[in-house]
């Protein structure tokens, strides 16, 4: 698995090659000035509760493959939202998570809750396709972007009244994103040159994020005393995909989730 974030970006931009040539830029953005406004992404982990949990959509990944067969993405966006998660991710890489850009304006067309578009975004073609498909937020990710692309990224983000939940695995990226104006800081304990995990990751790193920032934590979160671990380190949001989409019972263990009384 080493380095799977270098091919992964190499497959992305080939893939993007392709839909700006079946998709004009131009219809993006006249679908974009037709779409209702964004939801306020950030404003929504913030209502009243210990942690909220940002729900992800994913059929596979690079180092777990298909997590669920009976895979429905708009029956199980419906689940998470009426289990008590506060907004969505949906993953819509095609090669590596089995994704679909299609999947972000079916889940809009059904649940209400702030969608986050997670993808591998490196050109603003993509920002503009997140916001015509129905999401409020873009994922952006230090380890992929270097200064001078993370800004203009973030700023036509801003400009389409979206969010970014800006991304980051170690110090010098977590010092990258805190160089931005994004609210949404993305601690992620997975390393995606590896794809392994270690929840100390932002343990490590959260003393670092001032609290006027919405700090996120990403990957390996698989039970609440996850969540009270994390929640003691000043995190506001759980972003959290595999042990949803592997229970048995969506529902229940999004419950478990949620129960972080000590």
């Amino acid at each position: 698995m080493e380095d799977i974030l270098v091919e992964i970006v190499e497959n992305t931009r080939r893939e993007l090659a392709a839909r700006k040539y079946l998709t004009r830029l131009e219809e993006l953005k006249s679908a974009v000035r037709d779409a209702a406004p964004a939801q306020d992404f950030a404003a929504a982990l913030l209502a009243p509760r210990p942690v909220a949990v940002i729900a992800e959509i994913k059929k596979a990944s690079p180092s777990r493959g298909v997590l669920r067969k009976d895979f429905d993405p708009v029956a199980i966006a419906r689940t998470y939202a009426s289990s008590g998660a506060a907004a969505l991710s949906v993953l819509t890489d095609e090669k590596f998570f089995q994704g679909k850009i299609e999947y972000l304006s079916d889940i809009r067309g059904s649940v209400s809750l702030p969608i986050l578009r997670k993808d591998f975004t490196i050109d603003p073609y993509q920002v503009w396709e997140a916001r015509a498909h129905g999401a409020d937020a873009v994922l952006l990710i230090g380890e992929v972007l270097s200064a001078g692309e993370l800004q203009p990224l973030l700023e036509l983000t801003h400009e389409l009244g979206m969010q970014a939940l800006v991304e980051a695995h170690d110090r010098e990226h977590l010092d990258l994103a805190l160089s931005t104006s994004a609210r949404l800081i993305g601690i992620n304990n997975r390393n995606l040159r590896s794809f392994r995990v270690d929840l100390m990751n932002t343990e490590r790193l959260a003393p670092f994020v001032p609290a006027d920032r919405v700090l996120v934590s990403e990957s390996g979160i698989s039970s609440a005393s996850d969540v009270r671990r994390l929640a003691r380190s000043g995190v506001r949001a759980i972003l959290v995909g595999e042990t949803l989409l592997q229970a048995d019972d969506i529902a229940r263990k999004m419950k478990e989730l949620l129960e972080t009384r000590d």
